[in-house]
């Protein structure tokens, strides 16, 4: 079992895996910068000086300066602000992520069947199975195709 375990340890796609989740956590911590740091105190300045990390709610009735003392004292609070950092966090991941799937979805050439984006295959008329748009012979069933 143990030699099992190594020897799928060691494949290529838990390696692959592995070193996605390491760049992954750094490329995260990125946008988490370039959101918290760069996109949202202009945001916040248009919108009059606002630091949205600071926004809150307190649900015990108190009033508080800041989430830190807020908590300091005990009280429950809703941090919105947090969330909509948050929110825009993800939303810069997984349009990053898109514009990279989709770059290589065009590399490996997936998304059209032909650069014109007209199909290169048609049904064999016998098996239904997709054959060459010039096959004369299926290639699944081996009937002759018109």
């Amino acid at each position: 079992m143990l030699e099992e375990f190594k020897k799928f340890a060691i494949q290529g796609n838990v390696m692959d895996m592995a070193v996605g989740v390491i760049i992954g956590g750094a490329f995260g911590k990125i946008v988490a910068s370039l959101v918290e740091d760069v996109i949202m105190p202009p945001i916040g300045l248009l919108m009059g000086g606002v630091d949205f990390s600071s926004l809150f709610v307190t649900l015990s009735g108190g009033t508080y300066e800041s989430v830190a003392k807020a908590k300091e004292a005990g009280a429950a609070t809703v941090n919105y602000g947090l969330f909509l950092n948050h929110v825009v966090n993800f939303l810069i991941v997984a349009f990053t992520i898109f514009l990279i799937v989709k770059q290589i979805n065009r590399l490996k050439g997936t998304l059209s069947p032909s650069p014109s984006g007209l199909p290169t295959t048609k049904d064999c008329p016998f098996c239904l199975s997709p054959i060459p748009l010039k096959a004369t012979r299926c290639g699944h069933c081996t009937s002759e195709v018109k």
